[in-house]
């Protein structure tokens, strides 16, 4: 038993056309429905080829419809009896020695189909209700995800635990349509007259569960992907990377809940909405961000802007003394001003060193001066300020003046 390919492709091709009669997708499914009943459509009273028409029975010569982006499923007695999963326009015959039970592609399928097909499939004529369900072999949006309160991760970046709070949404792909049905999807949904399978409905219990395991799992995705040195340990990348992060988060799921191997599953993108960090890990934020920007390059321009903020505070406070004494300042930074030395009568200047070795006391060591800073360098650093927009063209002109002691 099993479907004879009338055609590939489109359904709109001549042959589908000239079907009066036959299964196909329902209209108006919402964007995350992943399973649902095939329903009949056309106007030929007679059926055509059809002569046992009857409701939930797949009689011999009813023709089906597979649109791109589905697979059809028959079922009886919760077991398989024919996967397709190529689109296009097929006949079903139980009998019929050119009948298959199986089209399957292998586009966006996991190489499982073939295994679970021997798993799972019918044996034998079957002696009750034909079921024929489509299943989205698209990628299925907006799944969302969201915690209530702070998931905390071991961050490679900042060296420390890091909590958030984080929302978002992902998309996933039945990637084995018999595993999917077999081992996830609960019985209601595979019987006659089941409603629409939609990871949306608040009312689906087996949708809720994967939410559960999603939200579960979200620590371990962010540790998986600010420890990954592909990734440069950055956690600010992550909210434009939604095919990196949906790899980390999916290994997490797979990890702790068999998507893939059990179910048929695969987290495909992510999209994070907001990281809301807890009031520790933003003090650390902050700090780090600190650190990295008076790194390499940036610590010559901060200091560029430190030494132009000082030029005006010195202009605006004294004048050409006040920038004098700025200057001063930045000269005699990293040495100490030398010590007064004891007034001495002319002709004895070296009398009180001496006089203090004769007294018993120690005389402090004569310090070099601190060579005289050059001003032509010390102007070629203003004028660079001045070009950089750090300082203004009056407090170059004062710090000019300042420098060459005008």
């Amino acid at each position: 038993m099993g479907f004879i390919q009338a055609f590939k492709g489109a359904v709109g091709g001549m042959l589908a056309d000239q079907w009066k009669d036959f299964l196909t997708v329902p209209n108006g499914l919402p964007q995350t429905a992943a399973l649902f009943p095939a329903v009949p459509q056309g106007t030929n009273a007679g059926r055509g080829s059809n002569t046992r028409g009857s409701e939930n029975v797949i009689t011999n010569g009813s023709k089906i419809l597979v649109p791109q982006g589905y697979g059809l499923i028959t079922v009886v007695d919760g077991r398989a009896t024919g996967l397709v999963t190529e689109a296009g326009g097929y006949e079903f015959n139980d009998s019929s020695p050119d009948a298959r039970s199986v089209f399957a592609g292998d586009d966006l399928l996991a190489s499982t189909v073939g295994t679970s097909w021997e798993r799972f499939k019918y044996g034998g004529r079957p002696s009750s209700q034909q079921l024929a369900f489509y299943v989205s072999l698209k990628e299925i949006p907006d799944n969302r995800f969201g915690t209530q309160s702070e998931i905390y991760w071991d961050d490679a970046y900042l060296n420390a635990q890091v909590g958030a709070v984080t929302r978002g949404s992902y998309t996933l792909r039945i990637i084995d349509p018999l595993l999917f049905v077999h081992n996830f999807v609960p019985a209601s949904f595979i019987s006659a007259n089941a409603p629409v399978f939609d990871f949306s409905d608040p009312d689906n219990a087996a949708g809720n569960q994967m939410f559960q395991e999603v939200v579960g799992s979200l620590a371990q995705a962010f540790s998986r992907y600010t420890n990954d040195p592909d990734k440069g340990n950055r956690i600010s990348r992550i909210q434009g990377d939604s095919v990196g992060f949906a790899q980390s988060l999916s290994a997490a799921v797979e990890e702790g809940y068999r998507w893939s191997s059990d179910r048929g599953l695969a987290i495909v993108k992510t999209a994070i909405v907001s990281i809301e960090y807890d009031q520790r890990t933003r003090e650390l934020l902050a700090d780090v961000q600190k650190a990295d920007a008076l790194s390499g390059a940036r610590s010559q321009s901060f200091m560029n802007q430190a030494a132009a903020r000082g030029v005006q505070a010195a202009g605006e406070n004294g004048g050409g003394a006040g920038l004098a004494m700025f200057g001063a300042g930045m000269g005699a930074a990293g040495g100490m001003v030398n010590p007064v030395q004891p007034w001495a009568p002319p002709g004895q200047q070296g009398a009180p060193q001496q006089q203090a070795r004769a007294e018993g006391q120690q005389a402090p060591q004569q310090q070099a001066a601190p060579a005289q800073e050059d001003p032509v360098a010390k102007l070629a650093q203003y004028k660079q300020m001045l070009e950089q927009g750090l300082i203004s063209e009056e407090d170059y002109e004062a710090a000019k003046k300042a420098a060459l002691g005008l």
